[in-house]
């Protein structure tokens, strides 16, 4: 006996309202007009790229450093507003940021 089986046995004046179609469409980043600033740092002899300038919403910018993690397949955090990945990503990081619309300026060497 299925689950709506059960429930009409259960409540049989009840009437069920159509579900409603709940659109699942994918957040959107917001695609400032400033440049990020794409910038290679070695931190304790680690080489690290680290992205800053950011002007939306903290989440955002949290959920874009998930997805160029994702992306890239490396680790990396976000702090103090700048996403550090582990690694000198830089030219594939600019080049998925600027497939997703944004503006990168590279900064040092």
């Amino acid at each position: 006996m299925s689950l709506e089986d059960q429930l009409k046995a259960l409540f049989p004046d009840h009437i069920p309202t159509p579900e409603e179609e709940v659109e699942d469409q994918p957040h959107e980043l917001f695609v400032q007009k400033e440049p990020l600033i794409c910038k290679f740092e070695k931190r304790k002899g680690k080489v690290n790229t680290i992205i800053e300038g950011y002007e939306g919403e903290i989440e955002d910018f949290k959920l874009l450093a998930k997805e160029i993690k994702q992306f890239l397949g490396v680790g990396g955090s976000f702090k103090d507003e700048q996403i550090i990945i582990q690694g000198d990503y830089r030219d594939k990081i600019m080049a998925y940021l600027k497939d997703k619309g944004f503006k990168v300026k590279r900064v040092g060497g």
